[in-house]
């Protein structure tokens, strides 16, 4: 394991330790495995699954405060790429406001200091609260768009769609779970491949296949359970410190890559979780 590596892990460790929202799988939510997704479901015949994928979520939770700035962000955007984004004074706020509660959470402010440190960050709250507008919000055009149709934010978080077929993105479960109650998202099943473990209902990390609205996501992989503020100050510090585009993490029972593509080296342009193995307790 490279030193970055090493010390990414420990910062990793660091964040999760502190994740005082994490939900407790089992306790806090329950989610229903079922089977394993076929390889490409664009059709129907390929369902794994005949039920949603989340059977239980205690919805106290979303009344915590960045659950709540969170959850007011998923509705502002449109999903189509290439119809540019328009952000209204109203949005502009509730992102400011997100930001806000996330950087008064244990896990942004143990970011917030690394990344200080490293001189990768202003010290300044108000400068680093800019940092993270600009990496997350600041709308950019995506692939085969002359405008502005797309961020951080809301690739990684809300989703988008390509051509109307396509799912990109979408690696946030509290979106999930919510588009799932409302009937736009058909579970298909869970994935495997070689290199990956079989995923447990009891862990926080699973790849899967979905429908959502007319598109298909073919393979999507989240932590499921983690607080909105754990994601992004994870995700904000592999793309700050991390040249490379996948980064090798070792935390509490996971061994995983983060994956972090630049968008012009300012922007996010996707960040996700993918699940190397299971570490075994070592009590």
């Amino acid at each position: 394991m490279v030193e970055s590596d090493r010390e990414l892990s420990s910062m990793a460790q660091a964040l999760w330790d502190n994740d005082v929202n994490r939900l407790q799988p089992g306790k806090d939510y329950r989610i229903s495995l079922q089977g394993k997704a076929g390889e490409m479901a664009m059709n129907d015949d390929n369902d794994g699954a005949g039920f949603p994928l989340f059977t239980f979520v205690d919805e106290n939770i979303f009344k915590k405060e960045t659950f709540l700035a969170f959850i007011s962000l998923l509705d502002n955007y449109v999903s189509d790429t290439g119809e540019p984004e328009i952000v209204t004074p109203e949005e502009e706020a509730e992102n400011h406001k997100f930001l806000d509660s996330l950087v008064q959470t244990p896990t942004m402010k143990i970011a917030h200091k690394y990344l200080v440190e490293k001189h990768l960050s202003p010290e300044n709250e108000k400068d680093f609260k800019k940092q993270l507008y600009r990496i997350w919000f600041e709308l950019y055009a995506r692939k085969g768009s002359s405008r502005p149709d797309s961020s951080g934010f809301e690739h990684v978080f809300v989703g988008e769609t390509r051509g109307g077929r396509t799912v990109i993105g979408f690696h946030n479960w509290i979106q999930l779970y919510l588009q799932e109650k409302l009937g736009h998202i058909d579970y298909k099943g869970y994935s495997v491949n070689a290199n990956s473990p079989q995923p447990d209902e009891n862990k926080h990390i699973m790849a899967l296949q979905f429908s959502w609205k007319n598109g298909i996501k073919p393979k999507g992989s989240i932590f499921i359970g983690v607080s909105p503020e754990f994601e992004f100050a994870l995700y904000t510090l592999c793309f700050l410190s991390s040249p490379n585009e996948r980064v090798k993490v070792q935390f509490s029972l996971y061994d995983v890559e983060i994956v972090c593509h630049h968008y012009n080296q300012k922007h996010i342009g996707t960040t996700y979780p993918m699940l190397v193995r299971y570490q075994n307790p070592t009590h």
